[in-house]
């Protein structure tokens, strides 16, 4: 146990019970399980049960409206609180926390580029939520804990609820971002995601005053150097898609692109594991067999204490958090040089968009501000089949700032590296959901590889007549009946008319960056 010199008095919490500073995994473990936290699952992860919070939940999470941060954040998407509102919170959170018999502190790093990290401190209530954020975040080595000063306090707070009516939030969950205090209150929810989710936030709204393009994307690299980005929403597709043997893994979920390359913000994957293939996706899949993974709202065996992957019955968003380490082509430090190819995720639940798509640069700006996908069932509480959604920047929920401050980001980085954007529909084929069927995740693969390789530098494309996009006819290891979505339908006319029918949403939806969108871009829309 390494503490700090710099303790908790500097957050005003003086805790009357013991405080764990930095322990190891298996001492957390150990502590979870005395602590009825989870239950060991036969394999060796650690699995815990976190209902009625099984997803995040964007309608309980504030930023502080404060003078200092006030005229940058995106207040049309973010949820004001008042500072008397935070300091009642706050208030209550040191309360609840200080009067815990145990408290357990991790002093973590966010960004593997020394010259942009943040070291956040993270305090918790339980053992196994603070196992979370040690396999999420870069872990310092030992020498720098003793010194460790935080840039960023997470008070994480599950058993703290607030009252909406005193405490001025919708419900007793609360997710709370104060810049100006340096301070992320979270409350109410057990959901371990959060955590992950509000640091990613916070960088989100201070890497671009340092010309730092911060992304909700994987990132991997190939055996020549070539980088490649999957940006994406939960449920699309970038872990499974970045893990991938023939490549290393840089990280799975969250980047930033500054003038030297790309470096991954955290230290770990956190896996949707539902329905999850030791075939399909091996490097994963073995993840869940391994001590010190924690695994949330998996189905266990109460006899054999073995994995059901394939049951529901607790949500769809089955979970797994790991080192990024635990996958055996890891790239550590998570650095990587300036993109080749960039590739845009999609679940489409109409069916109609093609399963991969070469993009004009006005096209691939339309489809980024864009951010069109399907809500996957379980990744946020009420969502129980895919829902058609257009999320800016492929993450509007972690986006404290206008969108087309991230875009206008892109559209520099992707000019002066002339990276290629691909469109990757990973969602449905041959009809919409509940008629087609989710595309193969070997054929994904396949499209993916093709595309980075340079498989298709040369092969003819067709030009779909309501998207604009551009079709590869051909492609190594897919039948080409499946690259032109038109073709997989039994009705071609049932297509037309629903893929008319997402392009005037495409449309619609546009229409709120009308006037800030370049006249090239705004022609690159779909054509109803």
């Amino acid at each position: 146990m390494i503490q700090s010199k710099n303790g908790l008095d500097q957050v005003g919490l003086h805790p009357s019970g013991v405080v764990h500073w930095n322990l190891a995994p298996a001492l957390l473990v150990e502590y979870a399980i005395r602590r009825d936290e989870g239950t060991i699952t036969r394999d060796g992860p650690l699995n815990a049960v976190t209902v009625p919070h099984t997803g995040r939940s964007p309608g309980d999470k504030f930023t502080v409206r404060e003078a200092s941060s006030e005229r940058d954040i995106w207040w049309d998407k973010n949820q004001a609180l008042g500072p008397d509102h935070f300091e009642g919170l706050y208030q209550k959170v040191v309360a609840h926390l200080g009067s815990r018999s145990a408290l357990f502190v991790r002093d973590l790093y966010a960004g593997a580029d020394p010259a942009y990290r943040l070291k956040v401190r993270v305090i918790n209530e339980n053992a196994w939520q603070n196992l979370f954020v040690h396999n999420l975040f870069i872990r310092p080595e030992p020498r720098d804990l003793a010194e460790f000063m935080p840039d960023f306090t997470i008070l994480h707070a599950p058993g703290c609820k607030a009252d909406p009516q005193s405490d001025g939030t919708k419900s007793e969950t609360f997710i709370v971002l104060n810049f100006a205090r340096k301070m992320i209150l979270i409350g109410g929810s057990n959901y371990a995601g959060e955590m992950k989710k509000s640091i990613f936030t916070t960088l989100n709204y201070l890497l671009p005053m340092q010309n730092v393009f911060p992304m909700h994307c994987s990132a991997n690299v190939g055996p020549n150097g070539d980088t490649a980005l999957f940006f994406g929403l939960s449920g699309t597709g970038k872990t499974t898609l970045s893990a991938d043997p023939e490549r290393g893994l840089i990280g799975d979920d969250e980047h930033g692109w500054s003038d030297t390359g790309i470096f991954n913000f955290e230290g770990g994957c956190y896996a949707k594991v539902i329905r999850l293939s030791p075939e399909a996706e091996p490097e994963i899949y073995a993840t869940t067999r391994r001590f010190g993974t924690v695994l949330e709202n998996v189905a266990v065996d109460p006899d054999t204490r073995a994995l059901d992957l394939d049951d529901q019955s607790i949500t769809e968003n089955t979970r797994a958090a790991y080192p990024i380490d635990f996958i055996g082509n890891a790239v550590i430090p998570g650095v990587g040089a300036h993109p080749h190819n960039v590739m845009f995720l999609t679940a489409d639940a109409f069916g109609v968009l093609p399963p991969l798509a070469r993009l004009t640069p006005e096209q691939a700006m339309y489809h980024f501000l864009s951010g069109y996908t399907a809500k996957v069932a379980g990744t946020e509480r009420g969502v129980t089949e895919p829902q058609a959604t257009f999320s800016t920047c492929f993450g509007s929920p972690f986006l404290p700032r206008h969108p087309t401050v991230y875009a206008r980001m892109l559209g520099d980085k992707l000019a002066k590296h002339k990276a290629q954007v691909w469109l990757v529909n990973t969602g449905w084929s041959g009809g919409p959901y509940g008629v087609g069927s989710r595309m193969k995740i070997a054929y994904t693969r396949a499209m993916v590889h093709a595309a980075l390789n340079g498989s298709l530098a040369n092969v003819r494309a067709e030009v779909d007549p309501i998207f604009g996009l551009h079709m590869p006819v051909e492609c190594p290891g897919v039948p080409s009946i499946v690259l032109n979505p038109r073709n997989t339908w039994t009705n071609p006319n049932a297509y037309d008319q629903k893929a008319r029918e997402l392009a005037g949403l495409f449309v619609k939806n546009f229409e709120q960056y009308a006037d800030q969108a370049a006249r090239e871009v705004k022609a690159a829309a779909p054509k109803p």
